[in-house]
């Protein structure tokens, strides 16, 4: 078996596609196609992480608490942030099950506990299949009681001033000042990306719904583009873009929206019994921008 270890990494090649990925929280930490990076460590602990995986559910949860089939739950906070958030994996070590050139798969078990009333076992598979980086993630409760479960991928997309996003959307939610979703509404013009559009020069973190899971990214500048398409659970993304830097954008595709806990229908957060599983694929491909399809 290949590892293609350096440190706690392994190394994924494949044609035009380099990819490392680290034992903690399966991650992503460097993505580059013909030599270009497309995603960039800046997340997770120390920002070293270029894409991690969200589970069991990711974001917040407001106040620390939920109810559930008539039982309430507490949560204590996982980073520096006063709540909870985007659950346990990326801050944990998995073991390396599976790995060649071309693919690892990890996996990660944890137990219920004070930090989070969960109790599942995760996977996650990255892969690469021609020019198209694969991102797999399962979730299945070992607890003793059904929960309302989620999954996402959190990649952090490079960001140059050309890049232009093309993504479609029936509703957008905005955004209380405590990081939370607050009302549900029409896209703003700022925030539509259905023709392609340069990305605002604005801080933006917000969450859409009626998405039919795909999207293109081009990079004029660097010359490549890239097709994103999300399956299985993952209907739904949330868009994340600072002001404190100007290099990096997030596309986040999630099966539920951001506080899910305390939205109708719990946001899209799918109640598993013991025993039961839930599965998203992410797929990135990458090709060569053309000339005539440069912006000028």
């Amino acid at each position: 078996m290949n590892q293609g270890r350096a440190g706690d990494e392994i190394e994924l090649r494949h044609g035009d596609l380099v990819v490392r990925v680290s034992h903690r929280g399966a991650a992503v930490t460097a993505a580059t196609y013909r030599d270009v990076p497309f995603l960039v460590a800046a997340g997770g602990p120390e920002e070293t992480m270029a894409n991690f995986a969200m589970v069991p559910f990711g974001n917040r949860v407001e106040g620390n608490v939920m109810s559930f089939a008539g039982r309430d739950y507490t949560f204590q906070p996982n980073t520096a942030d006063s709540l909870y958030r985007h659950g346990d994996g990326w801050l944990s070590l998995w073991q390396l099950e599976d790995s060649s050139p071309e693919h690892a798969q990890f996996c990660f078990s944890r137990g219920a506990d004070s930090v989070s009333p969960y109790a599942y076992l995760t996977r996650q598979e990255i892969r690469l299949a021609g020019n198209a980086l694969v991102l797999t993630l399962f979730v299945e409760n070992r607890g003793e009681t059904a929960l309302p479960f989620g999954l996402g991928q959190h990649p952090f997309f490079a960001r140059t001033p050309k890049t232009r996003l093309m993504i479609a959307a029936d509703r957008y939610w905005n955004e209380r000042p405590d990081h939370l979703p607050d009302m549900p509404g029409s896209v703003p013009d700022d925030f539509d990306f259905r023709s392609g559009r340069l990305l605002p020069q604005k801080w933006m973190n917000n969450a859409f719904e009626g998405w039919n899971g795909r999207a293109a990214i081009t990079w004029p500048e660097l010359g490549i583009q890239a097709a994103l398409e999300a399956d299985g659970a993952l209907d739904r993304f949330m868009l994340y873009m600072p002001v404190t830097r100007g290099d990096f954008f997030c596309l986040e595709p999630m099966s539920h929206l951001p506080n899910g806990h305390h939205l109708p229908d719990f946001g899209g957060l799918r109640r598993l019994a013991p025993g039961e599983a839930l599965a998203g694929t992410v797929t990135i491909l990458m090709s060569e921008l053309p000339v005539q399809s440069e912006v000028r």
